[in-house]
């Protein structure tokens, strides 16, 4: 298992990351980066693919009202984000099969960036600090959402860009893009 501040000490920021990333060093030192009791906190999420199909699965977000990737919060007494991205994809997907889209990304993150959270309910406005992986299924037709309220859905990568207007999330959606043209080359 891998804690927070491995896998930062392993991760090379880029593109801007630099001040999110060192927001969550300090997140860190401070104590438990995963507690949801402030407002700025850790989360794991990933981008999961059919590298055949050349398509992306994306998740309907009822709070922020848009198509986002999977992920979320560590459950009581998890530490390792490639384990809650894997746990939280498993889940909110339906899909078992999900490894790393290349072995190098074996619990390497593709992308760290801190996202705004709106209020909502007795919850206040804050931060994630968003630890980004990506996952690939042989086995996208075995995809289900987790609830009703939360649809799944393939697009390809020009459909994904078209539906996304998340600034950071189309910068993952275009990392991840050119590791599946790696591997379908």
């Amino acid at each position: 298992m891998d804690d927070l501040r491995s896998v930062l000490d392993r991760y090379h920021p880029r593109d801007g990351e630099s001040a999110g990333v060192d927001r969550l060093r300090r997140l860190v030192d401070e104590g438990d980066p995963w507690a949801r009791n402030g407002t700025f906190h850790a989360t794991a999420s990933a981008l999961v693919v059919d590298p055949r199909g050349r398509r992306v699965l994306l998740r309907w977000h009822e709070r922020m009202q848009r198509w986002l990737q999977v992920g979320g919060h560590a459950d009581p007494g998890e530490t390792d984000p490639w384990i809650i991205a894997l746990r939280e994809a498993r889940e909110e997907t339906g899909l078992r099969d999900l490894a790393p889209l290349v072995p190098a990304l074996e619990r390497v993150p593709v992308q760290i960036v801190v996202v705004p959270v709106p209020a909502s309910g007795d919850e206040l406005a804050h931060e994630h600090a968003d630890i980004r992986y990506a996952f690939a299924t042989a086995r996208p037709e075995q995809s289900k959402a987790e609830t009703g309220d939360a649809p799944v859905r393939w697009v390809g990568f020009d459909e994904a860009r078209a539906e996304i207007t998340e600034p950071n999330l189309l910068e993952l959606v275009a990392r991840v893009e050119v590791l599946v043209d790696d591997v379908t080359r």
